[in-house]
């Protein structure tokens, strides 16, 4: 059973985000806040898997929330859910360790397949959100990225692992899918975090999006 817990100023929209999940059989919603301040203390004395973290809320807003969780690699992982559409947003929540960022008006699936997909290790970008980062990170530049620079040390065998990565894959799905164990993997992800400088999943994740050209 995945454990939820979620943090919105709106009543109403906490309890139909709660009534979605829970027609879910591996899904339940374990507590609620209506600010920051409010889910700080809550998740005290809680365990959850994943936090559902509206960004506008008074008291303390979601980025402040996610600075003061410091999210790691271990539970709870944090799924940002919001009406924010800029960039900017989706970039300072990924740096602060949030495994997702989804938009308020997206489908019931997509929520349900997010929570899902974090839960498993891997990470979440909406599809829309993921086309704006790409393309803004796509604008002529007048030198060459870092990161550009930072791709050239990966091995091709480390362009597919961080390929697989950025498409919400686990080691053990990325073992099976490229037929070599999951130990083999947790040491691809290792050197790849080195070589391109990111900390977590879901950085490496939104670096393979902004560049496209994994497998060239």
């Amino acid at each position: 059973m995945i454990k939820v817990f979620l943090v919105d100023d709106h009543i109403l929209v906490r309890q139909g985000i709660k009534k979605i999940l829970e027609l879910e059989e591996d899904l339940t919603v374990i507590g609620e806040a209506g600010n920051g301040e409010e889910a700080l203390e809550e998740l005290q004395g809680l365990q959850p898997d994943i936090v559902l973290l509206d960004i506008h809320m008074p008291v303390l807003d979601g980025i402040e929330t996610l600075r003061k969780m410091k999210p790691g690699e271990e539970d709870p992982k944090v799924i940002m859910l919001t009406f924010h559409k800029e960039k900017e947003y989706v970039l300072e929540a990924i740096n602060l360790g949030a495994k997702g960022y989804m938009l308020k008006d997206a489908g019931s699936e997509s929520l349900i397949q997010g929570i899902r997909d974090v839960y498993k290790g891997g990470s979440y970008i909406q599809p829309t959100l993921a086309s704006e980062l790409v393309k803004s990170q796509n604008e002529p530049k007048p030198k060459p990225s870092k990161e550009m620079e930072d791709l050239k040390k990966l091995t091709r065998r480390e362009r597919e692992v961080l390929k697989l990565i950025s498409e919400g894959m686990n080691n053990r799905e990325i073992a099976d899918t490229l037929f070599i164990s999951e130990k083999t993997v947790k040491n691809h992800v290792s050197n790849i975090f080195k070589k391109i400088h990111v900390n977590d999943r879901t950085q490496a994740a939104i670096f393979a999006l902004k560049n496209q050209r994994i497998n060239n």
